[in-house]
């Protein structure tokens, strides 16, 4: 019995040294992206994603809770325009800023998630016109600190991460295209 379980405990060991080895050995940052054409001039998508006021029509994460508390701060849209949030578990609470804005082609905003966990990452809206039609590059871009790199280890977050980017694109496009 005793042996069993010392070879149990053993095994249980070495999982975990291999699981913490392969969590070492996984890059260092993350990159999230997903893109969508979209039949608007990028004028009418750009307003869109640079003025915070407008992602209630748009973003994903926006009705996940109804009682969502938002403050806006800071310039009305573009560079340095801020946008608060405080919510249920499922949006947690957190903060934006337009770091960057180019008009009407990149859109760069400071992304800081204080719960349920903290992170510090950038996302990048790249819009590139072409035949009266904009296509739209939405990236997130981080640090991977070492327990995000073990979580990584049983769920991916780019498939976690980027259906939400493809709901929002979705969104988006059906917002930009109604005439």
């Amino acid at each position: 019995m005793v042996e069993a379980l010392a070879i149990i405990g053993g095994v249980i060991v070495v999982a975990i040294v291999v699981m913490l080895i392969l969590a070492a050995r996984k890059p260092n940052t993350f990159r999230i992206e997903r893109s969508a054409t979209i039949q608007a001039p990028p004028e009418k998508v750009f307003a869109l994603i640079n003025d915070f006021h407008e992602w209630l029509q748009w973003s994903p994460w926006e009705k996940l809770d109804p009682n969502l508390n938002r403050f806006h701060t800071g310039a009305p849209a573009g560079k340095g325009a801020t946008y608060e949030w405080e919510g249920n578990k499922k949006v947690g609470k957190g903060r934006m800023e337009i770091k960057k804005s180019t008009p009407p082609k990149l859109v760069s905003i400071q992304l800081d998630f204080i719960k349920p966990f903290e992170a510090h990452n950038t996302a990048e809206f790249t819009l590139t016109a072409a035949n009266g039609s904009t296509t739209v590059n939405w990236a997130m871009i981080g640090q991977m600190p070492f327990m995000f790199k073990v979580m990584t280890l049983f769920m991916s977050m780019d498939k976690m991460i980027g259906k939400d980017f493809e709901a929002g694109l979705a969104n988006m496009k059906a917002v930009a295209e109604k005439t």
